[in-house]
């Protein structure tokens, strides 16, 4: 049998990895590579850096407890993966982005590799309509989804483990959460352990109530694989198990499951479209004329718009590179729909400051809100920021968290400070424009402004 090299990149993990698993039972010895491509190191924030580096290190260490070590090389991968793999077969996991298409491409030209999908329940191109093309609505893709049974996975092998180190894991600062494998099993099972609590409970930011898996997810730290079958697999999600129905753990299964088909159900879209980063699925609203708004963008990225939901989740961006996915989306309408800033603005920052910033999610969300992309609902849904804010964050538990000059004023006016009466205000240290800024815009006019934008956009 002859040696192989592995080419990791957002699989850093040795567990239900196809590729990993391939090499190893195929040949007698492997390279677990890494390339650190240097163009996006420094497009990343520390932090982003910082996560990396970590599951690295535990990479490593699990390629230790098997005798050998990750090799680090920094460069162009289409240069260093040829040369590094000295003609022998290269195993990678695929993934779906137009820059990852393209490199992937160039390498393939120059060495032969053994190609699989193993950060996705199901492959692109597994997941089709009668007419054989990509789903464009989620409900259908999602019931062919369920449908599809799961593709058998690689047995594992006991390769040798190569133990050059190459040029090694460069120095970071910690990482700002626990990271790797275990910790994203630890993740899973403390989910699993409160999944009853999931189907209302995920819509709340004031509650830790959803899964955290999105970073383990983005880097491959767990396979959606190991998920599904926690969860018990895809099947009996149309009616719930007699012996969960009680709890709520059925409908809390079916509803993360959901949300593990959405996942899919973006890249899948992204494999079908190429170019999703920069026009929308649907290219009429590449008419929209929007609004070249340089102050309201700063303020939308500090979080100093006046609208305290919107604030907090901007503020928490920055403080953990992490949003609850209600704020996202109230975050993401304010910016487009209120401002009407042109969403790929905010997508692009979203990508860049988020630490589970997976491209064809966040282009499938931000489209989805921007009502552009792969949506069967109308363009006039637009988020109320103080409706949401009431009926998802009631107490302002959330707001206060995030917004220090909120945290003396109770609910419901720290959901709209600026309707609260001066004396209130006062008392909870409040002053408007000085301590917390005024709405930069009103909700009411804004909403009127761009329903009008997207009927002109759409009657052109």
């Amino acid at each position: 049998m002859s040696d192989a090299v592995v080419w990791f990149r957002r699989d850093l993990r040795l567990t239900a990895n196809a590729a990993w698993d391939s090499a190893c039972s195929r040949h007698r010895r492997v390279t677990a590579l890494f390339v650190i491509d240097p163009g996006l190191w420094e497009r990343v924030t520390p932090a982003r850096r910082n996560l990396l580096v970590a599951h690295l290190l535990g990479l490593d260490d699990a390629l230790g407890h098997l005798g050998g070590r990750l090799r680090i090389e920094w460069g162009d991968p289409v240069e260093v993966v040829p040369r590094v793999a000295e003609r022998r077969p290269v195993y990678a996991n695929a993934d779906v982005t137009d820059y990852a298409r393209r490199r992937d491409r160039a390498v393939g030209k120059r060495v032969r590799v053994h190609w699989y999908h193993e950060s996705l329940v199901h492959p692109p191109g597994s997941v089709l309509t009668q007419a054989g093309t990509a789903y464009t609505v989620f409900t259908p893709f999602y019931r062919a989804w369920l449908g599809r049974p799961i593709d058998e996975q690689p047995t594992p092998g006991a390769a040798e483990v190569a133990t050059d180190r190459g040029v090694g894991i460069p120095p970071s600062d910690p990482a700002p959460l626990p990271v790797g494998e275990q910790a994203a099993l630890n993740r899973l099972e403390h989910f699993v352990s409160c999944l009853d609590r999931y189907p209302v409970g995920r819509h709340r930011p004031d509650r830790d109530t959803t899964s955290r898996l999105s970073v383990d997810l983005k880097w491959g730290a767990i396979s959606p694989h190991t998920i599904v079958n926690r969860l018990g697999g895809l099947g009996n999600t149309d009616g719930p198990d007699s012996e969960d129905v009680e709890d709520g753990v059925s409908e809390g299964r079916r509803a993360f499951l959901r949300q593990l088909a959405w996942r899919d159900f973006h890249a899948h879209l992204m494999a079908a479209h190429p170019g999703l980063t920069h026009r929308p699925l649907k290219a009429v609203y590449d008419r929209i004329e929007w609004i070249d708004d340089p102050g309201g963008l700063r303020a939308w990225k500090a979080g100093r718009t006046g609208y305290p939901l919107v604030d907090a989740g901007m503020r928490q961006l920055r403080a953990e590179g992490w949003i609850h996915n209600r704020v996202r989306m109230v975050a993401a309408s304010f910016l487009v729909k209120d401002l009407l800033i042109d969403w790929r603005q905010g997508e692009r920052w979203f990508r860049r400051m988020l630490w589970d910033g997976d491209t064809s999610q966040n282009v499938g969300n931000w489209q989805w809100v921007a009502g552009c992309g792969a949506d069967a609902a109308p363009y006039f849904r637009i988020f109320n920021p103080v409706t949401q804010s009431r009926k998802f964050d009631p107490h302002g538990a959330y707001i206060r968290r995030w917004v220090p000059p909120l945290r003396s004023m109770a609910a419901p006016g720290v959901h709209a400070p600026w309707k609260v009466d001066p004396a209130t205000r006062d008392s909870a240290g409040v002053v408007l424009d000085e301590t917390y800024p005024s709405p930069i815009v009103d909700h009411a006019r804004a909403r009127a402004k761009a329903l009008a934008a997207y009927k002109k956009a759409l009657s052109t």
